[in-house]
């Protein structure tokens, strides 16, 4: 016998779905073309957080899905509201995060007729996202939010798009709530288990690379717990500091742009690389020019058959999820080696001679990242977060952030701007009560600054660093390594960032002295810890101040 069911509209439909996965917050910048999604979101169990601009919006979903075990989730109206969300579709791309945007769109019958803001979902958005569906037929809107969510975090993780006609979703359905599409999490087999085992007790210098957001907390201290055991050392993608935690004896420092020095010749100094969660890819390999050498062993551990990264050797692949994978691999009982030992205690020593918090004592004269950064890092809890996009000011967090847990470190590794204070809002209401610090350019700040209001609005409490070198910095440096003494299109004249925060009801500490500095890391830390409102730092220091 057939249950009955409540004839309600596609719209709120699609919300129950959404409740049904377990989604509690979608990130949305309002339209007419999908008003009725947004009247199932009144009174619904989903937070809905109104966003300034439809990039912080895409952002703050993309983030979300860093951050969390679903899909992060944006709402955007069609056309320039579509156009602005597809930065934060890149991200995602990019960084393999699972995130859905719904897209409003015009009526059903007045599509190829050049309507207002009009466009075409699938083209635009076919080479950048996992899946486009538009939703046709109203009985199916529940089916097409569970596709939806499902593809986002089957096999490589990433943005799937979903377009709702605004005529479509006003139709009236009765059909059922789609239950949740499983994912294949993967696995080692047998001949895995056995050739990982055979070629570790065959290396004498083995390392470990951890990377992409597909994990859970659990498994990184699992995966862990079963490196400081073997004396087995594990490095960092680029800006995915934490899986293995900054004070872990077993944690050698991060690879890719911004790496240590002491990191350049690692790839190729190492017998055996097994690769987690992530692929040598060009950063990784400083644009295919390390680990190249087709007679080198590496592992790739990642659920995506194809996904092999497209640069030198692979000896072995096993398709599996991080976390399916550290499941095998801790029942994985290896003898000890001295080789092991050895070697990582030498690379351990470099990375905490790299990274060694520098003096919090201020020096005579402007304001320096090295005194704001000594001040902080004394400060932070164990638990604290970082959020940050696109710049030379990201090298601060990449060399003395310490990051002690899985998703400790948020970023974007397309190199997008504009993503330090999104990601931040979208921390900090993920994770109420932790510090989350984000540190931001003066380029990147004004890109999305304005979304310090809707952390206003609901109460997300993030300390926002703004270093101010009156510059685009990352470009300045390429153009003097070309260009030398050349200088174009880099230069700022810039507002007064504490007036902006203060004008959004935060705390804003204007800072021009390093004398000023420990003071000011005091009461913004302060302000944040008391969970009254956000506080950001304007840091004005001297161009071409670099953290390495």
């Amino acid at each position: 016998m057939n249950q009955l069911v409540e004839r309600k509209s596609a719209g709120h439909q699609i919300v129950e779905s959404l409740e049904a996965h377990g989604v509690k917050r979608v990130y949305v910048v309002p339209g007419e073309s999908y008003l009725d999604v947004l009247d199932g979101l009144h009174g619904s169990s989903i937070d809905t957080i109104v966003c300034r601009h439809e990039g912080g919006a895409a952002y703050m979903a993309e983030a979300d899905g860093k951050l969390g075990d679903l899909p992060g989730v944006a709402m955007v109206t069609r056309g320039p509201g579509a156009a602005n969300a597809h930065v934060g579709l890149h991200t995602a791309w990019q960084d393999s995060t699972a995130m859905v945007l719904f897209v409003g769109l015009i009526p059903f019958e007045h599509r190829e007729k050049e309507a207002f803001q009009e466009f075409d979902p699938k083209r635009w958005f076919a080479s950048g996202a996992k899946r486009v569906m538009v939703l046709d037929h109203p009985a199916r809107a529940s089916e097409v939010v569970a596709e939806a969510m499902f593809s986002a975090s089957s096999g490589r993780p990433g943005p799937v798009v979903v377009g709702l006609p605004e005529d479509v979703i006003t139709e009236l359905v009765d059909t059922p709530i789609h239950p949740t599409i499983p994912v294949a999490l993967g696995g080692m087999t047998v001949d895995d288990w056995k050739s990982l085992r055979t070629a570790l007790l065959e290396s004498e210098k083995p390392l470990f690379v951890t990377g992409g957001n597909d994990w859970t907390v659990q498994s990184t201290e699992a995966l862990t717990t079963w490196l400081e055991e073997h004396s087995l050392p594990a490095a960092a993608e680029w800006r995915t500091e934490g899986t293995v935690p900054f004070d872990s004896p077993s944690y050698v420092g991060p690879l890719g742009y911004g790496r240590p020095n002491f990191s350049a010749d690692l790839l190729d100094e190492t017998d055996l690389i097994v690769f987690v969660g992530t692929v040598p890819g060009d950063v990784i390999t400083s644009g295919f020019t390390s680990r190249q050498n087709w007679n080198q062993r590496n592992f790739i551990v990642t659920i995506d058959p194809s996904l092999r990264g497209r640069s030198g050797p692979i000896s072995h692949q096993i398709v599996a999820k991080p976390h399916s994978f550290v499941r095998d691999l801790v029942r994985m009982d290896l003898p000890e080696k001295d080789s092991w030992r050895e070697w990582t205690q030498r690379l351990r020593a470099k990375q905490q001679t790299w990274s060694a918090a520098p003096s919090s004592t201020p020096t005579d004269g402007k304001a320096t990242m090295e005194t704001l950064m000594g001040n902080l890092v004394e400060r932070l809890p164990e638990d604290a977060m970082v959020t940050f996009g696109a710049g030379e000011h990201t090298n601060w967090a990449h060399r003395y952030f310490p990051t002690r847990g899985y998703a400790s470190m948020i970023s974007a590794r397309n190199g997008s701007m504009g993503y330090s204070v999104p990601s931040a809002v979208s921390a900090a209401l993920n994770f109420p009560g932790r510090i989350v610090v984000t540190i931001a350019g003066d380029g990147e700040f004004l890109m999305n600054g304005q979304e310090l209001a809707t952390a206003a609005q609901y109460g997300a409490t993030p300390l926002v660093i703004v270093m101010d070198n009156g510059e685009y910095g990352t470009i300045r440096t390429h153009q003097e390594a070309h260009y030398p003494g050349r200088i174009s299109g880099t230069q700022l004249k810039n507002p007064d960032f504490a007036k902006f925060a203060e004008s959004f009801g935060g705390v804003g500490i204007r800072v021009e002295t390093d004398a000023e500095v420990p003071a000011a890391v005091e009461r913004a830390l302060e302000t944040v810890q008391a969970g009254e409102t956000f506080a950001l730092i304007h840091l004005i220091v001297d161009q071409r101040q670099k953290a390495f």
